[in-house]
């Protein structure tokens, strides 16, 4: 059985661990990148690129990404090397479907949207990384365009809800909360993982 590696985008870390044990994936590893690259998405294929170079060879690689604003650049990067990632445009789409995310934006575009993850780490990413902890002034600058804040919640926690509502006072937006588990990542990891459970070395081996 072939080894698979994972590599991710930080913000799903804690989601993909929590699948590889519930799944036995015994012979997954798993390897994240910084979630503050979505500030510069422009960054993303480039970093990705980077991890595929030091991989080691005889293993499956798979990459938990969706676009996430590199404008089709990462899936360019990606199919020289002939490695798949996630199915969307970004973790949204992966948590909520791309069905209920082109709903949500018809319904308001000035939709932001928080997971799990950004909720948690809501100060750090948005707050300190966007520099509006030194200058509050910058939250119109950044907000103004927006009318609401959705929280797609993968678990149901009390606390998590009450950060979000925070989050939400503080930028000056209207409240929604859509809860929406783990969605297609399991369903996606699982069709991406287990067939290399019975594919031969020649088949699964990735090439520079």
């Amino acid at each position: 059985m072939l080894p698979v590696l994972i590599i991710a985008c930080g913000a799903l870390s804690r989601e993909i661990k929590v699948l590889i044990r519930a799944n036995d994936w015994r012979n997954v590893r798993l390897e994240c990148l910084p979630a503050n690259l979505h500030n510069r998405p422009e960054r993303i294929p480039a970093a990705v690129a980077e991890k595929l170079e030091m991989a080691s060879q005889g293993q499956r690689i798979l990459v938990a990404y969706g676009d996430c604003g590199t404008g089709g650049q990462l899936d360019a990067m990606l199919g020289a090397y002939g490695v798949e990632r996630l199915p969307g445009a970004h973790c949204y789409d992966t948590y909520a479907g791309e069905s209920v995310m082109a709903a949500l934006s018809e319904h308001e575009p000035g939709t932001f949207y928080l997971t799990d993850f950004l909720v948690r780490h809501f100060d750090r990413l948005v707050i300190q990384e966007l520099g509006i902890a030194r200058h509050p002034e910058l939250v119109g600058t950044y907000f103004g365009q927006y009318r609401r804040l959705v929280y797609l919640s993968q678990r149901r926690d009390p606390f998590l809800e009450a950060q979000a509502r925070r989050a939400a006072d503080r930028l000056g937006l209207a409240y929604e909360s859509h809860y929406t588990g783990y969605g297609s990542l399991e369903t996606s990891l699982v069709r991406l993982i287990e067939p290399a459970d019975t594919a031969n070395t020649e088949e699964t081996t990735w090439a520079h």
